[in-house]
């Protein structure tokens, strides 16, 4: 080939490859910059059953690339198959934008690490071959795999980013060490932010506390809590622990030692990174290791069998339930609209109905006493608990909508409990409405889960807007079932949340309820 023809191809090539890793820059950042996941999400986008357009993109740059990379020196098909791979990296996958709308990429010392590196990577790549007078098929390989590319470089940085995040934790470990709080961590499939927000509340009038803010649950959130929000004279520090993979709490419990741990549940969420439902329980085990003192949720019995094992090692265990009396510190519902806290089976206090999961108050109880705070204070607080923002928020708008908000991380025991708090503002008269793109990262569960959501949602709601692609069949599947039941919803499709939102805006009136359940970031289906 004409090496003015291999390097004009290099060249365009690489515009290609800078201009396309916008988008798989975004999905690297939205993934936490777990290495995998860029070409993860690049197969699901690829392989979109519902936009026929993405895997005929995805195919014909295939096909193209491998004309162009077999006669290189042939300048017409090599050419044409170069420019069909050009324009497929450009426009394609469909859907997937450059600029985000719920997830903008955002420019940090580590996104730009990331994307030079992989500029580089690919720069020097496809100069070596047109050096070799073959930029074209070097060019082609080079924006085929630029998904991969990305997870390469991915790979090849952690151990530098976790070196550097090192000097920060450091930092937070001796500060932590000064300032000497007692230390409450909080883990779980689902419910540890809930749990954390509870617990704060509940001992903030008794002792100066502090807990991590939003969902800064992993190392390096972790770390910068601490660093920025720790104040001497903190009493008690609240730490939410999040993991994607055994030994990461393990990791976290080494310089922040907790006294008090809490489990709040074990469930399939997150089990797309585990892989079973065992290493889950593993992985969130590790924070009762040092711990003096464990709560645990006596309705799961993966978490029952952890109790006895503690309890043969002399931790002291306490076991809360949202509907078992023996349990240690149980919360029950009465039959005048009240909740009732019950310790040892006997009668604490009373508090005010609340569309929240039992399990969680219970165990934010628990972990009071256990710090000392006094019962009437506890009942005072009780009254006045807040709900964690996007977990199951319930408020009526300007238009007289009841809108229950529960858009964060939706789960499988959450899910079904926001349908029973749709379904007791359901009225005859009345419409409700579910709008969710379903859940995700359940791995071999997904698709049955969602089945099963959907079953569910249809025997509640009037009707069920389902939005995107990635669980739509699952959910539609759910339906179909609740149908030979005798339920049959009005089901909506739409491609995004925000037409979502202007269908509820059109169609729903005074009186009536939706339930937003869950809210995928735009770079899922």
């Amino acid at each position: 080939m004409n090496s003015t023809y291999s390097y004009s191809a290099a060249l365009i090539a690489m515009t290609a490859v800078v201009i396309s890793s916008i988008r798989w820059l975004r999905v690297a950042q939205r993934e936490h910059y777990l290495p995998g996941y860029t070409s993860r999400f690049a197969l699901r986008w690829y392989s979109d059953r519902y936009r026929l357009i993405n895997p005929g993109l995805g195919a014909a740059a295939i096909l193209a690339g491998l004309v162009a990379v077999a006669r290189p020196a042939d300048l017409l098909p090599a050419g044409i198959g170069f420019l069909v791979v050009f324009s497929a990296t450009l426009i394609a996958p469909r859907g997937l934008r450059y600029r985000g709308t719920t997830s903008a990429l955002k420019y940090t010392r580590r996104l730009t690490i990331i994307a030079f590196s992989t500029w580089l990577i690919n720069l020097a790549f496809i100069a070596f071959g047109a050096w070799f007078s073959l930029g074209i098929a070097f060019g082609v390989i080079a924006m085929i795999l630029l998904p991969a590319t990305v997870d390469l470089v991915l790979l090849a940085t952690f151990p530098f980013e976790h070196r550097n995040l090192s000097k920060y934790v450091d930092a937070a470990s001796r500060k932590l060490s000064r300032v000497s709080p007692r230390v409450v961590a909080i883990t779980g499939s689902f419910g540890k932010t809930s749990t954390k927000v509870y617990v704060a509340h509940l001992a903030s009038s008794t002792f100066s506390t502090f807990a991590s803010p939003a969902s800064f649950n992993n190392r390096a959130g972790l770390a910068r809590a601490i660093n920025e929000g720790l104040s001497p004279g903190t009493e008690v520090l609240i730490a939410e622990m999040g993991t994607f993979k055994k030994g990461e709490i393990a990791e976290l419990c080494s310089w922040i030692p907790p006294d008090i741990s809490v489990i709040t549940s074990i469930g399939p969420v997150h089990l797309e990174r585990f892989g079973t439902e065992d290493d889950i329980v593993e992985a969130k085990s590790e924070i009762t290791t040092n711990a003096s003192v464990v709560v645990l949720n006596a309705e799961n019995h993966h978490l029952v069998g952890l109790a006895r094992k503690l309890a043969s090692e002399s931790k002291t265990v306490w076991m809360v339930s949202g509907n078992d009396i023996n349990a240690n510190i149980a919360v029950k519902d009465d039959d005048e609209g009240h909740l009732i806290i019950y310790v040892d089976q006997r009668r604490m206090c009373s508090m005010p109905f609340l569309d929240i999961p039992r399990t969680n108050i219970a165990a934010a109880v628990a972990v009071c006493l256990e710090l000392g705070v006094p019962e009437a204070t506890i009942a005072q607080r009780l009254a006045t608990l807040p709900v964690a923002k996007n977990r199951l928020n319930i408020s009526v708008n300007s238009e007289g909508i009841t809108v229950l908000d529960d858009t964060y991380n939706s789960n499988p025991a959450g899910s079904r409990h926001a349908l029973g708090a749709l379904e007791r503002r359901k009225t005859p008269l009345s419409r409700a409405v579910v709008v969710t793109p379903g859940m995700i990262e359940l791995g071999k569960k997904q698709f049955d889960e969602n089945s099963f959501f959907g079953r569910a949602a249809a025997r509640v709601a009037s009707d069920i807007v389902i939005v995107g692609y990635t669980n739509r069949r699952a959910l539609l599947h759910g339906i179909e079932n609740a149908k030979v039941e005798g339920f049959r919803p009005n089901v909506v499709l739409m491609k995004n949340r925000s037409q979502a939102v202007n269908w509820v805006r059109t169609n729903l009136t005074s009186g009536d309820s939706v339930l937003y359940e869950n809210d995928l970031p735009d770079h899922f289906l």
